[in-house]
């Protein structure tokens, strides 16, 4: 399986991300006026930026609407995000047209069920530690962490180590 997942992982040109789950804890938080908001982790955003830096494009495609997380992707430099996007196959299909991929040079990390697509079409899907158990079970492989909690981070690590690139960003911190 570790042959297998290095294989699959040195094709990836692009990481895509669901968010309610994956990027935060997938609770939601609404105030009176109806505005939202949402934590991330630190860890999880320079996973991110360390993906970018090694010119694999990012992407968050997401069921959901909100500034918080418009504000966050603007944040983190993410090249590419739809929301409102219940049907994340087809969100994936029109993104892969315009920058010219195929399903192999995909990575997704998502979490539940309208994920799941997305999971078993493309060329390394993952889920998050704890994703619904249906999804882990038709996903590729899963984190050892949980959505919000770093799962993120080392889903991002775990690309940049079968790429070769981990060890030269991390001695760059010292």
């Amino acid at each position: 399986m570790l042959h297998d997942f290095t294989t699959r992982a040195k094709k990836i040109k692009l990481a895509v991300f669901d968010i309610d789950g994956v990027m935060t804890d997938g609770r939601l938080y609404f105030l009176p006026d109806g505005s939202e908001f949402k934590s991330f982790n630190s860890l999880d955003g320079l996973g991110i930026k360390m993906l970018i830096q090694t010119g694999i494009q990012t992407a968050v495609i997401t069921g959901r609407t909100c500034a918080v997380v418009e504000n966050r992707i603007n944040n983190l430099g993410i090249q590419h995000y739809y929301h409102g996007r219940e049907d994340k196959l087809t969100a994936l299909n029109e993104l892969l047209a315009e920058i010219h991929l195929d399903y192999e040079n995909v990575a997704y990390l998502g979490d539940d069920l309208p994920d799941l697509t997305v999971i078993k079409r493309v060329g390394l899907g993952m889920a998050v530690a704890n994703a619904h158990t249906f999804v882990k079970q038709h996903a590729f492989s899963c984190t050892k962490a949980e959505g919000g909690k770093g799962a993120v981070r080392e889903f991002c690590e775990l690309l940049l180590l079968a790429q070769g690139q981990l060890p030269s960003i991390q001695k760059q911190y010292l």
